[in-house]
């Protein structure tokens, strides 16, 4: 048969509508259910619900972004969590960083958990491509904006110490009752 469905791999199409709806200053944040084509294993799931958020407004900058995650992170995962951020690509924004945490099992040092890298991805992220801006009636001259997404299942992961993501999809009451 037919189909005439399209199941979304971002939350990013939300942002696309904000832009085009709203005015400046904006500050979204739009959580949904995404899709992927991945292999399943310890930190990767085919279905998983991701977070987006959006600052749009005049004079914002890279500092701004680094800085509103920064401190996200030392909220959530505790003051002396190192934190790093690294150049990467994303097609909306330029430029692009993925924010990592040290990782909460091994403490930087390597496990399966990190990879042996001593970190975990937690998060994309970037300054909104001034095109994306454009299109969405708003004038990059004069606003600028960041943007983030991070997969919400990660964050519990991450915080309790929980070394497989499947879990929290297993429907283990005795597990899932802990939080």
């Amino acid at each position: 048969g037919e189909y005439n469905m399209l199941l979304r791999t971002h939350t990013t199409a939300v942002t696309a509508r904000v832009i085009e709806k709203m005015k400046p200053p904006i500050r979204v944040i739009e959580p949904g259910r995404v899709y992927r084509y991945e292999a399943t294993d310890a930190t990767h799931l085919p279905m998983f619900y991701q977070i987006d958020g959006l600052a749009v407004d005049k004079g914002i900058t890279m500092a701004d972004l680094k800085g509103t995650l920064y401190e996200f992170a030392r909220n959530f995962f505790g003051e002396e969590r190192k934190v790093r951020f690294r150049c990467d690509y994303f097609p909306f924004v330029e430029p692009g960083v993925e924010m990592a945490i040290e990782c909460l099992t091994c403490n930087g040092k390597g496990c399966r958990l990190c990879g042996h890298s001593g970190w975990i991805e937690i998060l994309g992220a970037g300054m909104t491509h001034p095109e994306v801006l454009r299109r969405g009636g708003i004038d990059p001259e004069e606003y600028s904006s960041f943007a983030f997404g991070i997969g919400i299942e990660r964050l519990p992961m991450l915080r309790y110490g929980i070394d497989d993501i499947r879990l929290f999809y297993d429907n283990d009451l005795r597990f899932l009752r802990q939080f």
